[in-house]
């Protein structure tokens, strides 16, 4: 069946928090950890419970209705199955009373959304048990959002076919131009998502394009019958993102803006400067600066920018985890300080985005990088943009 997560790895991680043990709570895949711990999403229609302990192997807990034969060749698990409320009951005063702190999918007062989704009602059945419950955020991160060798490799080519493609489609938005020829949003985004295809790349939602005002908005996507004209003179945002397909591929995630005329207006080139700045100073401190916690590398962009006089034009955090699954918002640190305030090491193995944007009612600008905390330190792994793009009709 699907591989687990290294238990070796999972004690020892456990053994160094002093945790007695991880406990991966899921119902009808609400959990989407439960997923990225086996690699895929498991096919759960009831209750299940997956415990780690840094002396025993890692052992599953899941109604018979849901126990398929493939369960029986899990690496390393054992999996025991239960009936009726009380066969579960049975099951977890066996094996949960007798730990004394245990890490769950749960976040004290809600503070990282990401990582907290266990309900108030499991939470008492455990704590009932006289157990104490405490969040696995940085447990998980350390333990699966890591990037392996494998990880990395699959980012690297779903980069290089990333940043392919957002030259593609400034370049095609260019020719129509040139050419007299009708172009718009959606036509551009449709281009795009055509080309992921071709390659084999997969996504979690379409690729943003907006011009213009609505690059303004940070979440702005085109309908894909009525994405707004693309015309000479035009400034232009494009944020794309795609993986590999498999539970090894990791996403690439970039931004870059241009400007569809020769020259760059005064005042975009200025909120350019100020949001380059702003990536680029995180990229410094990434690389020299030594540890760091993700509201740590937020507040380093979000100071910068509020010093330029664009702060309250910064409205969202400067950079997400990248991890493997199907989603491109991974469950690792992110560099928040503003959404939430992520106390997260951004520790060896991590992938996140960098991403600083300055949003006015005229236009937006967005900058976007990933970068992978190897363990010879910080690695760049896109191209990095140091000026608008122009183009010369």
């Amino acid at each position: 069946m699907r591989s687990l997560i290294s238990p070796q790895k999972i004690s020892q991680h456990l053994a160094d928090l002093a945790f007695d043990g991880w406990l991966v709570y899921d119902y009808r895949g609400l959990n989407p950890v439960m997923g990225q711990v086996f690699g895929e999403s498991l096919f759960l229609t009831r209750r299940a419970f997956l415990l780690f302990t840094p002396d025993d192997g890692p052992r599953m807990l899941v109604s018979r209705v849901d126990y398929t034969e493939s369960m029986e060749h899990l690496d390393g698990i054992a999996v025991d199955t239960y009936t009726t409320w009380q066969d579960l009951g049975t099951w977890l005063q066996d094996h949960i009373s007798p730990l004394r702190v245990l890490a769950m999918e749960y976040s004290p007062s809600g503070a990282l959304p990401a990582m907290s989704w266990v309900d108030g009602g499991t939470l008492d059945l455990i704590r009932a048990l006289g157990t104490e419950v405490v969040s696995s955020a940085e447990l998980f991160q350390l333990a699966a959002a890591a990037w392996s060798e494998e990880n990395l490799r699959s980012h690297e080519r779903a980069m290089g076919h990333v940043v392919g493609i957002k030259d593609a489609a400034f370049e095609l938005v260019a020719t129509r131009l040139a050419a007299g020829e009708p172009c718009n949003e959606s036509s551009t985004q449709a281009f795009i998502l055509e080309q992921f295809a071709a390659h084999d790349l997969v996504t979690d939602e379409p690729p943003i394009v907006s011009v213009n005002a609505n690059s303004g908005d940070p979440h702005y996507a085109p309908s894909p019958e009525a994405g707004a004209p693309i015309e000479k003179g035009d400034w232009l945002l494009i944020d794309l993102w795609a993986k590999e397909k498999g539970p090894a591929g990791i996403f690439a995630d970039i931004t870059w803006v241009g400007q569809m005329g020769p020259t760059v207006p005064e005042r975009y080139a200025e909120v350019f400067a100020v949001v380059a700045a702003a990536r680029n100073a995180v990229i410094e401190r990434v690389i020299s600066g030594g540890p760091a916690r993700g509201y740590e590398l937020d507040r380093v962009a979000r100071d910068l920018i509020s010093d330029a006089g664009y702060g309250e034009a910064f409205v969202h955090r400067t950079g997400h985890s990248l991890s493997a699954g199907d989603a491109v918002h991974g469950l690792g640190a992110n560099l928040d300080d503003f959404e939430t305030h992520d106390t997260r090491p951004i520790a060896t193995g991590l992938g996140f985005t960098i991403e600083p944007g300055v949003y006015l009612p005229e236009f937006g600008v967005r900058s976007e990088v990933n970068v992978h905390m190897s363990p010879t330190g910080a690695t760049v792994t896109a191209p990095v943009q140091a000026q608008p793009l122009t183009f010369d009709f």
